[in-house]
């Protein structure tokens, strides 16, 4: 969309078709997808209604709005930043550059958690901890499937638990929500799950220029990134009730060094590796 061309009219199927092109030429993983969401982030509709407006012409402040979003595409931004919205689980959060964007293969973590305690009606009351929670999506995720659950869920981002606790709000969920490092804020309690997607990546890790606007704090962990993982192992059996559950999220190569800690530790009755739907490991569950 030049300038020379800016007088013209252009529908939503114009901009749709030029956007994809811009993304393709500059190699984007899925150039038609973003299209559709920017676009549909500008009409304030879902991709459905882009579809059933196509014929629609923009208005010259709608294309140079669209304008500014695909430059900052272009920049790398995520399209979730520049949406302010990711969808995870089924549900729609607000993301903003303070949080991590939630991934599908955190999912795999959620499912383990409603896997391993059963059925809502025989689950009530059920204590569950989410460490470092980020947007809150595995916390309200639990929550909204699980209300009766008394969920908790840190932080030690004070901008994060703030995008958080609007998602809780905003998504109708009950979650405790308190400020500090992993366990820090959680002295003499003790919970039946504790989830977490800590950061995990190793400092010397080249990332894809996307991930690169997400905060590095989220993302980037000491001793090849496991040191906080093992200190969740560490610390966690001092928080779980006898026969609970912890759930870890963890990357690529890393599972069998962290499955020797955890047996390492003496504290777990029971470890496992789970898969995600791609069928990498991605989750240790250890039993207390």
């Amino acid at each position: 969309m030049t300038d020379e061309t800016a007088s013209r009219t252009w529908t939503v199927r114009d901009v749709v078709r030029w956007m994809t092109q811009r993304f393709a030429d500059e190699k984007l993983d899925s150039p038609r997808l973003d299209a559709d969401l920017l676009c549909a982030h500008l009409l304030g509709c879902d991709r459905v209604g882009i579809y059933l407006a196509m014929d629609r012409p923009l208005s010259g402040a709608e294309r140079d709005d669209l304008r500014a979003l695909v430059r900052r595409r272009l920049a790398r931004e995520p399209v979730a930043y520049l949406t302010g919205r990711k969808e995870f689980f089924g549900l729609a959060f607000a993301v903003t550059p303070d949080v991590l964007i939630p991934r599908p293969d955190t999912e795999t973590l959620v499912e383990a958690a409603l896997d391993l305690t059963g059925p809502a009606d025989a689950s009530a009351g059920l204590r569950l901890l989410d460490i470092g929670c980020g947007s809150g999506a595995i916390a309200i995720s639990l929550a909204h499937a699980r209300p009766a659950w008394r969920v908790t869920a840190t932080d030690l981002s004070s901008k994060a638990l703030a995008v958080a606790r609007g998602n809780a709000l905003q998504l109708k969920t009950d979650v405790e929500f308190l400020e500090g490092s992993l366990f820090a804020p959680l002295a003499g309690r003790r919970f039946n799950l504790i989830a977490s997607n800590p950061p995990y990546i190793p400092r010397d890790t080249v990332l894809q220029p996307e991930i690169r606007h997400e905060p590095s704090g989220a993302l980037f962990a000491d001793d090849s990134g496991l040191a906080l993982l093992k200190e969740i192992l560490a610390a966690a059996p001092g928080h779980l009730e006898p026969g609970g559950h912890l759930l870890v999220e963890f990357g690529q190569d890393q599972e069998a060094l962290l499955a020797d800690f955890a047996g390492s530790t003496g504290a777990y009755a029971e470890i496992r590796i789970l898969r995600d739907l791609a069928g990498s490991p991605r989750v240790l569950h250890a039993r207390r």
